[in-house]
């Protein structure tokens, strides 16, 4: 049985990578007051791996991060309520965009 992760870039800050191992499942779009905040993508972790976060503010800094660390989730319906718990906050006009 496959567990789920939450892969997450930020336009502008840094952008994580899809890596062999992971594969993408649903990817969204995060806008909120009407600007791109955030993009992100449910992935099936098929083994364990080390995702590639590339940090781009500056000069690219590319960093390997293990995926031990992501939380996971046991089906891709827990990862969308996720998502959505972490993208709604009150009296903020905000929108999660399935690609």
């Amino acid at each position: 049985m496959s567990d789920y992760v939450i892969l997450t870039s930020k336009p502008g800050q840094f952008r994580t990578e899809l890596s062999p191992g992971l594969v993408p499942v649903e990817a969204y779009d995060y806008v909120s007051q009407g600007k791109l905040r955030a993009q992100f993508v449910i992935a099936e972790l098929q083994h364990e791996t080390r995702l590639r976060v590339v940090d781009v503010a500056a000069a690219p800094i590319l960093n390997l991060v293990p995926s031990k660390f992501l939380p996971r989730f046991a089906n891709v319906e827990a990862a969308r309520a996720e998502l959505e718990h972490l993208t709604r906050f009150r009296g903020v006009q905000s929108s999660l965009i399935r690609q």
